[in-house]
């Protein structure tokens, strides 16, 4: 009999939304449940998608090309799907992943301006028909949210963007979730976090249901 195929889930959301906590929490749901799974993250995941990584994120002096930018996110992309995540879901492991192409339209695309069929032309280059089973979004206004982001300390080129860059940003979430209810659970970050992780073990628990 054929190994089964893993799940791929994503996880989503502007700066400051609780992703680092939440993944935890999810990483921990799926292990006691007893969940073979592979955590991991965009930009990033393999030795070249993290030096790819640093370049989108360092600050500096030179304004860097939003095509430059997109184009540098869908090389990691690449690297990172075809090295870790689809050999891990054919082994039948779950995959959760921290950002995956949605951040792609929401940064580029809502955030730079980009046109959304390019990135939608990129997407099929890259990934052929390889979607996330499950995205969830949190969610929360972007002031609480930045908020939160720059108490952690030094932040990095796109956490310096100016607010109207992340209500755009935010934006561009959403849409996507009212496009493809089925596909994406928008998860309101702004409730106490026992709520949050609540209505995210809501979520899994449907996925564990699914074929």
């Amino acid at each position: 009999m054929s190994q089964s195929r893993g799940k791929f889930l994503t996880l989503e959301g502007t700066e400051g939304v609780g992703k680092s906590t939440n993944r935890t929490f999810i990483e921990n749901y799926l292990r006691d449940q007893s969940i073979p799974l592979l955590v991991t993250r965009e930009p990033g995941g393999t030795p070249l998608a993290e030096e790819l990584r640093e370049l989108l994120l360092k600050k500096r002096d030179e304004t860097v090309d939003p095509t430059a930018e997109l184009l540098m996110v869908f090389a990691a992309r690449a690297q990172h799907l075809n090295q870790v995540i689809l050999p891990a879901l054919e082994k039948g492991q779950w995959v959760l992943c921290d950002r995956f192409t949605d951040a792609t339209f929401a940064y580029q695309g809502y955030g730079r301006g980009l046109a959304l069929e390019t990135i939608r032309s990129l997407e099929t280059l890259v990934q052929n028909d390889i979607r996330p089973d499950l995205t969830l979004i949190l969610d929360i206004d972007v002031e609480t949210g930045l908020k939160r982001a720059r108490q952690r300390g030094d932040l990095d080129r796109f956490e310096t963007e100016e607010l109207s860059f992340f209500e755009r940003v935010r934006r561009g979430y959403r849409e996507r979730a009212d496009q493809a209810p089925d596909h994406y659970q928008l998860i309101d970050a702004g409730q106490p976090l026992e709520q949050v992780q609540a209505d995210i073990r809501s979520c899994l628990e449907r996925q564990l249901t699914l074929p």
